[in-house]
């Protein structure tokens, strides 16, 4: 060769063979890798060009190296840069036989959606654990993935909700060039150490290792007494500075063991042990990876115990508070449900109860303290207790609210933080399915009639418990046909994923509308109705829906139509409504006309409806402009298909009958008769032994008049609010 002649430049095969590198291609579309000779080689195959499939490859490859892998491939597309990953081969035993560095270009095509890499593989050399050797000096490679290694194990450790998922976690931890076979952890109680948990042994090999005086001379023991870490690089080490524990842990085989302390805030809680099958020196860079790992392992056993903690507190604070709903009462169904809080101690204060009245009857009691802490909590508890004693006394239902209210008043004003809670008691005679009602400014009570529809009943009340000791509680006075549930809840129910109470209704009673299951089934589906998919039922980042308490009873009469077991009779379909407008109430009759309405949601004939709203407005009127009296409406619809027919009967105590009369055009008043004769099927005046009843019946389908003066009705209802 001339001097000055360019040198001849080799093939890059021959480049990359002289310097130990191989190539590889791997296109995701097929699920093929093509390898050369030396890239062969390096997995453990026979040296010589090769097309292998995915699963091939997988299984020469580290499991937690294989998962890093497409996490790298990932992030390098997404920032356009090199895939850099370091990868252990696997012989077909399981053990480690090389450790590759593996550098690519990844693309990813969108048609396809598929990745394609070309890249290198080239050996990574590490001395063998435990040789003189290893005391060298960490290379950078070993240290990015020592540091990639930590940052992962920090945030599994940060995410374990419980002293088991800890465990599980730092089982499954795979330390770079290092790992260890065998992990325990130990706790110390009084002067005991015990194990939380251990791995990489049988069940039962912890025996003689629980219960262990803490002045024994065991390295865990040490340890979790004086708070500093303990490295025993040998058996001999171990047998030496350890004689009596020695033959212990001799059984298992091990080669080298660290135990380190855990500690927080200062305060050493237990040890952590990591043995190994290998030799491992334990240098300095080693030493910083274990006392890392056990630092943070400490923080999550840590928080894990708080938070077993407030669980065990809150299922304690709930067992005692809610009480379970009782021997089964004849001719009834009742479910239960409460939901608490996603966030804190998950406690506040809703609360619901069952209570045996001394006279057969029995109570539902519904209610909801002010506020979502351990203070409401705690009030919720009393209350509860006061208002149980109160109606096993035998008080009245307005008696009872009345009693609680002072009660409240009494132990929940301190000046800085005045609570009131609000309530909604129900006393029901299940022979005859009467309802008596008091309320304390919660949400009404809700019907569903065995055909599904819905009515929101309107009750009387007063103010929230505990703001006016001396509030009267008036009582409403509801029927409970066979078939037909009654649901109490509080305004979680409603309210919670974002709606107020009016979007809320909405959702709730599409969901009562179309159930058809039993009583259990209907509890189950308004709470998924609220807090949506399964998933969102767990603690985790899904479970931001529960904002709020939730606590509702499902009362039912059983019947036909209502899905919880055998009819008490068989009986044509009835819908029926009662409502009472007392002569201090006349708003009340703007109720009677939304409750007519929605009793008839599904009547064919919208004039034949307004007739109906028309007429009962005028009967309710006359009751309350003519006489002293309070008038009692009751309206019900018979029949199936298109024969369905409607009665209202409205009676008052008064003794005095209506009489026709012929108005002038001018007059104001005196055409309630004959609005009821144009526009009624059927009509009647019925003395009773004390009052009297007017009612009117209307055919469906029928033609009807529909009057189109100036009436006392006034504009349509609109749709109904909580």
């Amino acid at each position: 060769m001339r001097t000055g002649e360019p040198l001849p430049l080799p093939a890059v095969e021959q480049v990359l063979a002289t310097l130990a590198t191989g190539l590889w291609h791997w296109d995701t579309s097929t699920s093929l890798v093509r390898v050369d000779a030396e890239a062969a080689r390096l997995l453990g195959l026979p040296a010589e060009e090769t097309t292998l499939h995915e699963s091939q490859v997988r299984a020469r490859l580290h499991p937690v190296d294989w998962n890093e892998i497409t996490g790298v491939v990932q992030l390098a597309v997404a920032e356009s840069t090199l895939a850099e990953v370091r990868i252990r081969i696997m012989d077909e035993q399981g053990r480690i036989v090389r450790v590759v560095r593996s550098r690519s270009k990844p693309s990813f095509d969108p048609h396809k959606r598929a990745y394609e890499l070309i890249g290198t593989l080239q050996e990574v050399t590490e001395p063998v654990p435990g040789t003189p050797a290893d005391r060298r000096t960490v290379t950078g490679d070993w240290r990015r993935s020592r540091e990639a290694f930590l940052l992962d194990a920090g945030r599994a450790l940060a995410e374990a909700r419980s002293t088991a998922e800890v465990l599980r976690v730092a089982a499954g931890l795979s330390m770079p060039g290092f790992s260890p076979d065998g992990l325990a952890v130990f706790g110390v109680s009084g002067d005991r150490l015990t194990i939380i948990g251990h791995h990489g042994h049988r069940p039962g090999d912890e025996g003689p290792f629980a219960q262990m005086s803490m002045n024994t001379a065991y390295p865990a023991a040490d340890v979790a007494r004086t708070g500093r870490a303990v490295y025993l690089p040998s058996p001999e080490e171990y047998a030496r500075r350890y004689p009596l524990t020695w033959p212990l842990a001799q059984q298992f085989g091990r080669q080298s063991w660290a135990f380190l302390p855990l500690t927080v805030a200062g305060r050493t809680i237990g040890a952590w042990m990591a043995a190994f099958t290998y030799p491992v020196a334990f240098t300095p860079d080693e030493r910083s990876v274990l006392t890392t790992v056990a630092r943070m392992l400490a923080q999550a056993l840590s928080r894990a115990g708080t938070a077993e903690s407030e669980r065990e507190l809150t299922d304690g604070l709930q067992r005692s508070m809610l009480p379970s709903l009782g021997p089964e009462i004849p001719g009834m169904s009742v479910a239960a449900r409460y939901i608490p809080t996603g966030g804190g101690l998950q406690v506040g204060g809703d609360w619901y109860d069952l209570i045996p009245l001394p006279n057969g009857r029995f109570a539902l009691v519904i209610g909801d303290v002010q506020g979502h802490d351990v203070r409401a909590a705690g009030l919720m508890g009393q209350l509860r207790i006061a208002l149980r004693a109160y109606a096993s006394e035998g008080h009245r239902p307005d008696a009872v609210l009345s009693r609680a209210s002072r009660f409240l008043h009494g132990i929940a004003d301190d000046g800085a933080d005045l609570r009131f809670a609000t309530c909604l008691y129900v006393e029901v005679d299940p022979e005859t399915g009467v309802v008596e009602a008091a309320r304390a400014g919660h949400l009404d009570p809700v019907i569903r009639m065995p055909d599904g529809t819905v009515l929101l009943r309107d009750t009387a009340g007063g103010l929230p418990l505990g703001i006016d000791p001396d509030t009267d509680y008036p009582t409403t006075r509801l029927a409970l046909e066979p078939g037909e549930v009654m649901m109490i809840c509080t305004d979680g129910l409603m309210e919670t994923g974002g709606h107020d109470l009016d979007t809320g209704w909405t959702r709730i009673r599409r969901t009562l509308e179309r159930h058809d299951g039993d009583l259990e089934e209907l509890a189950d589906a308004l709470v998924q109705a609220v807090h949506g998919p399964s998933s969102h039922h767990t603690t985790g980042p899904l479970a931001d829906r529960r904002e709020d308490d939730i606590a509702f009873l499902l009362l039912c009469r059983r019947g036909e139509g209502c899905g919880c077991g055998d009819s008490l009779a068989v009986r044509p379909p009835v819908r029926r409504t009662m409502l009472t407008v007392a002569q201090a109430e006349p708003e009340r009759i703007a109720v009677a006309r939304r409750h007519l309405r929605e009793l008839l949601h599904d009547w064919a004939s919208q004039d034949q409806l307004d007739s109906a709203v028309l007429l009962v407005s005028e009967m309710l009127t006359n009751v309350l402009v003519h006489t002293d009296a309070d008038a009692l409406l009751v309206a019900q619809v018979t029949g199936e298909g298109s024969g369905r027919r409607l009665r209202v009967e409205v009676s008052d105590t008064s003794d005095d009958l209506p009489h026709r009369r012929h108005p002038g055009e001018l007059a104001s008043s005196g055409r309630g008769l004959v609005l009821i004769e144009l526009l009624a099927d059927e009509w009647g005046v019925a003395p009773r032994g004390e009052g009297k009843s007017i009612w009117f019946e209307l055919c469906e389908g029928e033609d009807a008049t529909l009057y189109d003066g100036d009436g006392p009705a006034g504009p349509a209802d609109g749709p109904p609010g909580v």
